[in-house]
């Protein structure tokens, strides 16, 4: 699955606004972020740069990261189909209480909510079933609640990423009624990628469906994406979006990717991310996400400069640094 990427924006320094996708992004298996990536980060928003959070994950998920990481701009959650502000106090961050560790939670509170658009209940229903038909186990999120049914044989595989308290029904198309944010279902890999055009063309105009993650095909209401909600974020800001970096690792990120000036992917993302992207990362464990804000936004202006225009459209060295070649 390739094609040429999209056409991007020219890019500008000083880089204003950065949004992370997170899994795979930002934390790895182990759901942690690094202390270098997070030191990166905060020295990032201690120079005026805007971090926002973009992702799959319900917002209160997405807002465990971010207070830890001290963020204060809105989150992207469920492919861009939600934004939500960060709370006017955030709470202080316990380092023992990251998703993933038995016992810890997996949401943070969250703020008011700026948008969201919905996928039309009908169309939710008839995910549902087309999904159950192709070997998925689906399950629906709206904005903060989860609905799974009760013969979901994925659930205790995927808690890890959506936190242990799901409403749980016997009838999960049934108790469908009202617009949900998005339907996710679950399957092994590579049978989500392998299902995505299909599912695209089985519900052209009526859903947009993305793979966040190898196993998780999603569908969310058609023109969302992060890429959208990245874009909106920008011109709240006045921020153009040739001084946007995007990082991301997966399909659902390629939409970000292509718009900005500095879309970057991580080196572990499909193809046809990659061939979006202008920059590549190292992957998560070798810190790519700080790698890339330490060459180009905390780097001397200069230095940037070469930095940039050396890591472009070129596959990362082992370890990138401040310096430049």
């Amino acid at each position: 699955m390739t094609s040429a990427p999209a056409l991007r924006p020219d890019a500008e320094l000083p880089i204003s606004l950065l949004a992370l996708d997170i899994d795979g992004t930002l934390v790895g298996h182990d759901f942690r972020i690094s202390t270098r990536t997070e030191a990166a980060i905060r020295a990032a928003v201690e120079r005026g740069v805007r971090v926002s959070l973009a992702t799959g994950r319900m917002a209160s998920s997405a807002a465990v990261y971010a207070h830890q990481l001290g963020l204060t701009e809105p989150l992207i959650g469920h492919q861009g189909a939600v934004v939500r502000r960060m709370p006017a106090h955030p709470r202080p961050f316990d380092p023992d209480g990251q998703p993933g560790q038995a016992g810890q939670p997996f949401r943070a509170p969250v703020g008011r909510l700026v948008h969201h658009t919905s996928l039309a209940a009908a169309t939710a229903r008839d995910a549902i079933a087309w999904c159950l038909a192709h070997g998925l186990d689906p399950h629906v999120n709206t904005l903060e609640r989860i609905v799974v049914w009760r013969g979901d044989r994925q659930f205790e595989d995927y808690s890890g990423y959506l936190g242990p308290d799901a409403e749980i029904v016997g009838d999960l198309a049934g108790a469908i009624r009202r617009p949900v944010s998005k339907v996710i279902a679950v399957g092994d890999a590579p049978r989500p990628m392998e299902l995505v055009a299909d599912a695209r063309r089985a519900f052209a105009d009526r859903a947009g469906v993305t793979v966040s993650h190898p196993r998780f095909l999603e569908f969310v209401a058609p023109g969302v994406s992060k890429g959208r909600a990245v874009g909106w974020l920008a011109r709240q800001a006045g921020i153009p979006m040739s001084r946007v970096m995007t990082i991301g690792d997966a399909l659902n990120d390629l939409e970000m990717i292509s718009a900005a000036g500095h879309g970057a992917a991580m080196s572990t993302a499909p193809e046809i991310v990659r061939a979006a992207a202008r920059y590549i990362a190292p992957p998560v464990e070798e810190d790519g996400v700080a790698s890339l804000i330490e060459a180009l936004i905390l780097a001397p202006p200069d230095v940037a400069a070469r930095n940039a225009a050396r890591l472009a459209d070129r596959p990362p060295a082992p370890a990138l640094t401040g310096a430049a070649t």
